[in-house]
């Protein structure tokens, strides 16, 4: 948008529209327009133009409805991790948590992406999700902490209002599915297998995302995605045998008041972890991982990510439920890191999402996606192959940013670019136009936090 296009788009509708006098502005949305804009800075200071960027467009926005719906609970506070909650609890959060298990409802202080773990996770189970400024000290919640609410969000605006146990305990069963669903496991594979080696059609024995990641190698040009191996699920269930801890699993459920203390729940989940991660790896599995690990360049760092049979499925996305770790050169032995990847399949959230599914943990099992791990990332997004804003048009919605920290657990600071590729005429052999909603604008990489959040836990110690 040159600057003799925006003075005559000015021009024109200053004339059409006397009323606006005085208020008509331009808004270069996208980093284009922007820089232009400073490019050609001079010619828009002689105009009458006056320009308006995003954060002053935007900076008095109080309310934003993420997903709209009602739901019951009990209205709680929390501090921006997930902590002991439960499918009961709608949830105030000061800070956006790393980490989120099912909850009821979600009304959050920090301005939120449609592409956020947080939101993501509200799409998936149908949870109402919104931005609410300083929704911790809002008189109409602060009288409600502690009690059962209906709570609902709309596109104008939401409501709470006090409910009973049994609306709460009805409405909550409502949503559950009727059956018990077993997930699929394959333990046919027993060799670590290279992403060209294998198709979508195995991610019933290395998961959905070491199968689409997969696919992904071989249908883009190189250098597009990564070079990689995929350790399969009969990996996970035999080092799960060869220590008992299906067993000890088992166990666990009989504990008394299991079923109905979510911090006791919690914390025996986490020692469960504990006792999976110092598990010894049996000596046939260690020869295989260990030959992966030296397939890599001397003092490459190793990203060993989740692939669970339990997650991307019809209904059931998983996002944000399991851990991948960075395995450094000096960390000694990859079966370590590995051991913490399977383990992340017994984190409190994603139990507690299995559960209210009605999966079977019993047949959960975890994949292993191994690939060098990049640093000083340009930008890290996420992509929709879906056009969410007009569903009625094809298209991509993404979320990017700068550098690399994360738009699905971004940091407070955070602030992700919002763009839509599509095709907007009915000729279907254009060139896809970007329309670019932008919510505020993006820190260059001098502004921004050195360190990474890709990794919440960097050092698989």
């Amino acid at each position: 948008m040159a600057f003799r296009f925006v003075n005559t788009a000015y021009e024109m509708l200053s004339a059409s529209l006397p009323f606006i006098d005085g208020n008509l502005a331009y808004h270069p949305a996208g980093e284009t327009q922007r820089t232009v804009l400073a490019e050609e800075k001079a010619l828009f200071d002689k105009s009458l133009i006056r320009s308006i960027n995003t954060e002053e467009l935007f900076g008095s926005v109080t309310y934003t409805a993420m997903h709209l719906g009602e739901s019951y609970g009990r209205l709680v506070l929390a501090e921006g991790v997930g902590g002991s909650l439960t499918t009961r609890d709608i949830v105030i959060f000061r800070n956006l948590p790393n980490d989120l298990t099912h909850v009821a409802g979600i009304l959050t202080e920090v301005p939120q992406t449609p592409l956020s773990h947080v939101n993501l996770k509200a799409r998936q189970n149908n949870t109402p999700n919104a931005y609410l400024k300083n929704a911790s000290t809002d008189e109409r919640i602060q009288a409600l902490l502690g009690k059962n609410v209906r709570y609902e969000v709309t596109s104008d605006g939401f409501l709470l209002e006090e409910a009973t146990d049994t609306e709460v305990a009805t409405f909550l069963e409502s949503l559950r599915p009727l059956e018990p669903q077993v997930p699929v496991r394959n333990l046919a594979e027993k060799r670590i297998r290279p992403f060209l080696a294998i198709q979508f059609s195995h991610s019933d024995r290395f998961g959905a995302k070491a199968a689409n990641l997969s696919e992904l190698h071989r249908l883009l040009p190189k250098g597009m995605t990564p070079s990689g191996h995929a350790i399969p699920f009969s990996f996970y269930d035999r080092f799960m045998e060869a220590n008992g801890l299906y067993e000890v699993f088992e166990r666990l459920l009989t504990i008394r008041g299991f079923d109905s203390d979510s911090a006791l729940r919690e914390s025996e989940l986490t020692k469960f972890r504990k006792r999976l991660r110092n598990a010894p790896v049996p000596e046939s599995l260690v020869a295989d991982i260990e030959a992966l690990q030296t397939s890599f360049p001397l003092g490459t760092s190793i990203r060993c990510r989740s692939s669970t049979n339990n997650e991307d499925l019809l209904g059931f996305n998983g996002a944000g439920l399991y851990d991948s770790y960075t395995h450094f050169p000096d960390e000694g032995s990859l079966t370590k890191t590995i051991k913490q990847v399977w383990a992340s399949l017994w984190n409190y959230r994603a139990f507690e999402e299995r559960s209210f599914y009605r999966i079977s943990h019993r047949e959960a099992a975890m994949g292993v996606i191994a690939h060098p791990s990049y640093q000083d990332e340009y930008a890290n997004g996420v992509a929709v192959s879906k056009n969410l804003i007009d569903p009625n048009w094809m298209g991509y919605y993404v979320n990017a940013q700068v550098g690399e920290d994360l738009v699905t657990n971004p940091t407070a600071d955070a602030i992700p670019e919002e763009f839509l590729v599509s095709l907007l005429a009915a000729d279907p052999y254009q060139q896809p136009g970007i329309r670019s909603t932008i919510r505020a604008p993006i820190k260059p990489p001098h502004e921004r936090r050195a360190h990474s959040h890709t990794d919440p836990n960097p050092r698989s110690r």
